[in-house]
């Protein structure tokens, strides 16, 4: 689907805004400082939400350690006791096989001597209790196997996949960009360099990381479920750049991007880059008398190196995250076009048009929910494995018992 570009403002628009008037600018000072004053207010709103959600987080965070604590007791429990009925359910084995052994020689010495019918009648009651021993014992391990296959579903469920765990990396960067272009144009200043050192840390290079997996996505070598060298090789890149992998991880992350947003920190870096760049086109055309009526001024215009940089981390974000969308089934409907569509302007030289592209992108993909479509979808995909793991391990389990 293609985005229908902005009509350009028409020259005699041009010539109104460009118009000296005193009068309006008086006024426009006063409007600004109140604009100012309820941004203030919001941001201060805001902030307030955002210390309610971290906290909210935290209380979470402080519950899921500690049932994981219990897991890994529940776990160490669990190992012991399967360990100890699997090696009571072989010795009991052994003995029903040797008691086998006596019974088949005594009922070939049966034929010479009758009086030892006592005691086969003996012996093979003794296998008799053995044998309900051993089905004991098997029920034991039963239960043994089913707590062990809970714990490992819930194992399984903490640690995040090399796709999730791709996807942390990228947001990562993500905020890491924000932040260091935060400090670089003022804004938040009071906690913007704390957060910009603190992510960078974690994502030293956010713009070629993500710029990186943009063009692996256009490139379609990453197949769903493959094991594609290059891939492998950027796991353990971004594994180098975290060294975790459990779902707190993510939980940071997000706790990061919201804090983002309800700051507006991204809004506010793109109005940043774009006064900056009206600021230049002012001055190109006060310097250029003759650039009035110029057609080139009615179509797109060219944007800074820094805002260009902007679109083109942007549009690798929205190839890396449809080519998920694509390969996980979500939105099956329009992913594939989008898909398309972002490989397309990802080998294009930045404009105004795609400037305005990429922020309806953005907002495509939080209206449609995709990055929650594909949690959603990964978590399946683990549910759905360790179904079928435990199906494989259960015939196992009673081969070796029978």
């Amino acid at each position: 689907m293609t985005i229908p570009p902005i009509e350009p403002p028409t020259s005699r628009n041009r010539e109104k805004r460009y118009t000296p008037d005193i009068g309006q600018l008086n006024l426009k000072d006063t409007g600004d400082q109140r604009e100012a004053s309820a941004l203030r207010d919001e941001l201060d709103m805001l902030q307030e939400e955002n210390d309610v959600i971290i906290d909210k987080l935290r209380r979470a965070e402080e519950r899921r350690e500690e049932a994981e604590a219990r897991a890994r007791e529940l776990e160490k429990q669990v190992a012991a006791l399967g360990e100890g009925v699997s090696l009571e359910a072989k010795l009991l084995s052994r003995k029903e096989a040797a008691l086998r052994q006596r019974e088949a020689a005594l009922k070939a010495a049966k034929q010479t001597n009758d009086g030892r019918d006592d005691e086969i009648s003996v012996l093979r009651r003794d296998v008799e209790n053995l044998k309900d021993e051993a089905a004991t014992a098997l029920e034991h391990l039963q239960e043994a196997e089913s707590e062990a296959k809970a714990l490992r579903s819930m194992t399984q469920r903490m640690v995040l996949t090399q796709e999730e765990m791709e996807e942390v990396v990228l947001k990562r960067c993500w905020l890491a960009r924000y932040w260091g272009l935060a400090v670089k144009h003022g804004i938040c200043t009071d906690i913007s360099l704390s957060k910009h050192e603190h992510w960078s840390s974690l994502a030293p290079l956010p713009f070629e990381v993500v710029i990186s997996a943009g063009q692996k996505a256009k490139e379609e070598s990453w197949n769903r479920g493959g094991n594609d060298p290059d891939r492998s090789k950027l796991v353990r890149d971004i594994s180098d750049l975290t060294g975790e992998g459990n779902i707190e991880s993510m939980l940071s992350v997000e706790m990061g991007l919201r804090e983002l947003a309800s700051l507006k920190v991204e809004d506010a870096v793109v109005l940043a880059l774009a006064q900056q760049r009206r600021l230049n086109l002012v001055r190109q055309y006060s310097l250029d008398s003759k650039s009035t009526g110029d057609p080139k001024f009615m179509e797109a215009f060219e944007l800074s190196e820094e805002e260009a940089e902007d679109v083109l981390f942007k549009e690798a974000w929205l190839t890396y995250f449809w080519r998920r969308a694509k390969a996980h089934g979500v939105e099956e409907d329009i992913a594939e076009e989008r898909l398309q569509f972002w490989i397309t302007r990802s080998g294009q030289s930045p404009t105004s048009h795609d400037a305005v592209d990429v922020e309806r992108g953005l907002l495509e993909l939080r209206k449609l929910g995709i990055e929650q479509q594909l949690w959603e979808a990964s978590r399946k995909e683990i549910d759905q494995s360790s179904s079928s793991t435990a199906a494989n391990h259960k015939p196992n389990a009673d081969s070796e018992t029978s």
